[in-house]
């Protein structure tokens, strides 16, 4: 019989998130929105003046800074309380309700970023020198002023930020439909039992041990989307063509461009990326080589990728096992860093479990309260390191929000999974440290090796696309279901390499793959899993000295660039070292596999 999924109300209070501490009840969400609503009509009250006067200027951006904090809990709380279920409308309503108060909120300080700009350098300097209190926002002036050829005059900026609801209609509309409306067929394993297909149960049933339940999931996974093709190519292309539509509008040579121009990262570091990837793809074939013999198989195909090489090691770890031994594993980061990862697990950041209609997936998401982690945990390995991940980015967004001023306590998207992996990396090394059983480090080092591909290669693999699309789109071609699969395909096979069968259905991947609309995000989990991997080392090796540096690299926000702030804890990304040193890592754990398999 088919597990089933339970509903929201039947998940234990103790195992969801704590909204109430966003807020109470949704009446006083309401009073918030309409506190927004009236922060925007008041911000749009400095036009004309933020550019005559210091004083003026300095108001409006601490008034800014109120908007920004109000922003931060409305948004959060709509749209976990959306995620949880998808399917409840009352709260896809509130996101709703939200959004167009924010994006009037973006029309009514249109204005900002040209009159910003039309302050001299010798002003602005004046403007230091006679009202102190704008030194704590010289950084974020500056990082406007420095945009000063990708800005428009303050009515096309106007118009442009009216645009801002209808497009992200792509990626809104994409995960409705891919979270509350796509349905899937059971799959049978070789019993004849029947298993539920869901995003949070697919790639479960793929890590089987059970060949026919591999199978028959990937196919009934893939047949869905087929079903969708031509709609799912529908919105990516229209994702695509907003992303071109802005960078052509604000001069920008490539969406690429505009996208890393907001982060303060060199387009080379994107491009060096894929290079230094490419020129480790042996690696990668000897792994899927080694795969393939392991699993005895005379044709290697895309559902073997996920299971076990070493399937019989795997158990069952329940939640409170996997909380503990997250906590024993990153010890070593100190008792600050620990006494913030308790407070996270015992006063309900963590929304643990699936329920029907919830979104699939994990993420975490910093509030000014504290984060939220939603996971889907099911108990395996890789549930045990998705939680140490998500953490990692939670006790990031909580550092940073207690330790920036408002204006920099955001951090920015490329140093974002650096502190998740570094965790990983961390449990890993602790693992790995505590046994001497072959075959359980066997397991441990596949589970490793699994983290070098999905990361370092895949997430490489899903930035080429990126790429490669909107470079077709640019040249003219339209980007239709047979276009977009043709490239994908081109693509796995590159990755691949020969020693794995190429078919239809993983054509079809990127269908299912929720980051392409998130804007050039994905290069950054292999960028980032390079810089966690150089930094977990360094605090393993060193000790305080290195923990400390980390600290501070985590407590950073953005008060400096990315490539600083990386820099500072001892990793420098604009070279293609931090990733070419994890492939080595990678070469010599695939070392050791290939002996521990024999």
């Amino acid at each position: 019989m088919a597990k089933k999924t339970p509903l929201r109300s039947e998940i234990s209070v103790k195992d969801q998130w704590a909204l109430e501490d966003l807020y109470a009840n949704d009446e006083l969400w309401q009073q918030d929105l309409k506190r927004l609503q009236q922060v925007g009509e008041e911000l749009a009250g400095f036009a004309g003046k933020i550019s005559q006067s210091p004083g003026e200027l300095l108001a409006y951006l601490q008034l800014s800074d109120e908007a920004s904090i109000l922003i931060d809990k409305l948004a959060n709380y709509a749209m976990r309380r959306s995620d949880q279920d998808t399917g409840n409308s009352y709260y896809q309503g509130l996101v709703g309700q939200f959004m167009k108060v924010y994006v009037a909120c973006s029309q009514n300080v249109s204005f900002e970023t040209p009159e910003l700009l039309s302050i001299c350098d010798e002003k602005m300097d004046e403007f230091y020198r006679t009202e102190p209190g704008l030194e704590l926002y010289r950084r974020h002036l500056a990082r406007i002023r420095a945009r000063r050829e990708h800005v428009l005059s303050a009515t096309e900026e106007k118009l442009l930020a009216a645009t801002g609801e209808m497009a992200s209609s792509p990626s809104e509309i994409y995960t409705v439909f891919d979270n509350a409306d796509l349905k899937f067929q059971s799959a049978e394993d070789a019993d004849g039992e029947k298993h539920t297909i869901t995003q949070s149960s697919y790639i479960p049933c793929l890590e089987s041990a059970d060949r026919v339940l591999r199978k028959n999931a990937y196919e009934s996974y893939y047949a869905a989307y087929n079903q969708f093709r031509n709609t799912c190519a529908g919105l990516l292309s229209a994702q695509v063509k907003q992303l071109q539509f802005y960078a052509d509008v604000r001069k920008y040579p490539s969406p690429l461009d505009a996208s890393l121009s907001a982060t303060e990262v060199p387009t080379s570091v994107y491009h060096n990326l894929i290079e230094a990837v490419h020129q480790n793809m042996d690696k990668m074939y000897r792994y899927v080589a080694l795969r393939k013999k392991v699993l005895g198989v005379d044709e290697l195909r895309m559902y073997d990728m996920y299971t076990p090489l070493v399937a019989d090691a795997d158990t069952h770890i329940e939640f409170e096992d996997a909380k503990k031994t997250v906590l024993d594993a990153l010890s070593c980061m100190g008792e600050d860093y620990i006494k913030i990862l308790k407070e996270g697990f015992d006063n309900r950041w963590i929304d643990v479990y699936e329920n029907v209609g919830k979104r699939s997936g994990a993420y975490s998401a910093g509030t000014v309260v504290h984060p939220y982690v939603l996971l889907n945990y099911s108990g395996t390995l890789d549930s045990q390191f998705t939680l140490a991940h998500e953490m990692g980015h939670a006790i990031h967004s909580y550092l940073s929000t207690k330790t920036q001023p408002t204006v920099y306590s955001e951090y920015v998207i490329f140093v974002a999974e650096v502190a998740s992996t570094c965790n990983e990396a961390l449990l890993m090394e602790y693992l790995l440290g505590k046994t001497t059983d072959k075959r359980q480090r066997a397991y441990l080092i596949n589970h490793f090796l699994d983290q070098f591909k999905g990361t370092l290669y895949r997430q490489t693999m899903f930035a080429e696309f990126e790429l490669r699309i909107a470079t077709l789109n640019q040249q003219g071609v339209t980007l239709t279901a047979d276009v977009i699969c043709e490239e994908y395909r081109k693509l796995n096979t590159l990755y691949y390499g020969p020693d794995v069968v190429q078919d239809d259905q993983i054509a079809l991947e990127w269908a299912r793959i929720p980051h392409f609309y998130r804007n050039y995000y994905v290069f950054q989990y292999a960028t980032g899993y390079a810089a966690a991997i150089a930094l977990s080392r360094k605090i393993l090796k060193e000790g305080k000295p290195a923990v400390e540096k980390y600290l501070g690299f985590l407590s950073g926000g953005c008060s400096k660039t990315p490539i600083d702030l990386l820099k500072d804890a001892g990793v420098d990304m604009t070279t293609a070292e931090p990733v070419n040193a994890a492939l080595e890592l990678f070469g010599e754990l695939l070392d050791e596999m290939e002996q521990l398999v024999q």
